[in-house]
């Protein structure tokens, strides 16, 4: 907003500077994780998110929270792979995204037994757009900081 010349509204919307931070921790990833387990989908019914696309495995035990430490370390995998500058900090987003190519990728293969392979997680954060999002921020804020 202030490079675009809109300081009457940083001035009068935009005082404090509060940070908002991505997932920062496989904790950050479960609390997140479980979310899907207690919502409904579709609204109005009793049905998790979850089990919408994995019934017979949520009906056996299965909970997306069980992969917590996977997804992290999937991403972890992933952010070093590519030489990302920085703390692994994950952008809800690409996130979101990744647990939803699980979720459809899985959907076919439900099963009582069936528990998401530690390769689909992978497969979902290279799907997700975590790394090309991280470049495309990071070579913003360099041109940013360059300008000013």
């Amino acid at each position: 907003m202030q490079c675009a010349g809109k300081t009457q509204i940083v001035a009068g919307l935009m005082v404090d500077e509060l940070a908002f931070h991505g997932i920062r921790n496989a904790d950050d990833v479960a609390t997140c994780l479980v979310g899907y387990g207690q919502t409904n989908f579709p609204r109005r019914t009793d049905w998790s998110f979850t089990r919408f696309y994995l019934q017979q495995a949520v009906d056996a035990g299965y909970r997306l929270v069980d992969d917590a430490q996977v997804l992290w370390e999937a991403f972890a995998a992933i952010h070093n792979k590519a030489g990302l500058a920085g703390a692994l900090e994950i952008p809800m987003e690409s996130f979101t995204r990744a647990v939803e190519i699980v979720l459809k990728e899985s959907e076919l293969q439900d099963a009582a037994q069936y528990r998401p392979p530690a390769q689909l997680w992978t497969q979902a954060v290279r799907g997700s757009g975590y790394v090309q999002a991280r470049v495309a921020t990071t070579r913003g804020l360099s041109e940013l900081s360059s300008a000013a």
